[in-house]
């Protein structure tokens, strides 16, 4: 035994090494591991929702100017100016009515006409004399002014200047009816507007 292990001692030492050699070269050629990174998720952008602001005065608790949100109504108006007084009229109120940017609210108390339903009220019963109110009977919507168009019921400093941008973005009015293309004038508004507007 001792004989064969002198004679194939060589042979051992070189198989001991050569095993070696081929370990080290087998771990050298792995792949190292791939670093596990963990990404963040990118936070979204949130929306700015859009807002409206309206002045609100007459029987409230605290008439000021209010930013609401964009789908609010009268009675959000009339919540965020404190309320209403013990004096005002809430029967002469439409709490459901949709806000209008720029709009003015005026509260009335007990015993007086509605600032808004008086004007109506003379459009619809007497349309000369209301528009004897202006210049010439009527506004002339491709030359009036901001300030001018906001002496018309219903359209605010807000709206008044949209009207004026739109005019110079996309042209004179053809008619009256193309006050429609401004965002916020709907049919109702409109309907007042007919016999105190006019092109030229």
């Amino acid at each position: 035994m001792d004989a064969w292990l002198q004679k194939s001692r060589g042979y051992l030492v070189l198989t001991l090494t050569f095993a070696i050699i081929l370990g080290a070269v087998v771990v050298w050629r792995q792949p190292a591991q791939a670093s596990i990174q963990i990404v963040e998720p990118t936070p979204r952008p949130t929306a700015t929702p859009a807002l409206v602001v309206v002045h609100v005065t007459g029987a409230v608790l605290r008439p000021d100017v209010y930013t609401l949100p964009e789908n609010s109504r009268l009675k959000d108006a009339v919540r965020a100016a404190g309320g209403l007084r013990p004096d005002a009229d809430e029967e002469a109120l439409n709490l459901a009515t949709p806000l209008r940017d720029g709009e003015r609210i005026r509260v009335p108390a007990l015993g007086e006409t509605p600032v808004a339903m008086a004007m109506d009220a003379a459009v619809a019963a007497a349309p000369a004399a209301a528009s004897a109110l202006y210049a010439a009977g009527t506004v002339n919507l491709n030359t009036a002014t901001a300030q001018e168009l906001d002496s018309l019921p219903g359209i605010g400093a807000v709206l008044a200047q949209r009207i004026v941008e739109d005019r110079q973005a996309n042209g004179q009015y053809a008619a009256v009816d193309d006050l429609a293309r401004v965002r916020g004038i709907g049919p109702a508004l409109l309907e007042k507007l007919r016999p105190l507007a006019t092109v030229r």
